[in-house]
């Protein structure tokens, strides 16, 4: 599986899904928070299968950026 999801990208998915259910834990915001879990799997695995959907990666950002 050829990873979509760049660093930062990866980064992001991570603590937002990581906020996300522990707020949905603490009872701070509702059951939704718990959609938390798919932010950090995507990011964990980082591959998105929205982004294949619509033909997106924010990994060739990163490689791109590294050849600069």
């Amino acid at each position: 599986m050829e990873t979509n999801v760049g660093k930062l990208d990866c980064t992001l998915r991570v603590l937002v899904g990581l906020l996300m259910v522990i707020f949905a834990a603490t009872e701070i915001i509702g059951a939704w928070g718990w959609l938390g879990l798919m932010l950090i799997a995507t990011g964990a695995m980082r591959f998105c299968p929205v982004y294949t959907l619509f033909g997106k990666s924010t990994e060739r950002m990163d490689k791109h950026s590294k050849h600069s």
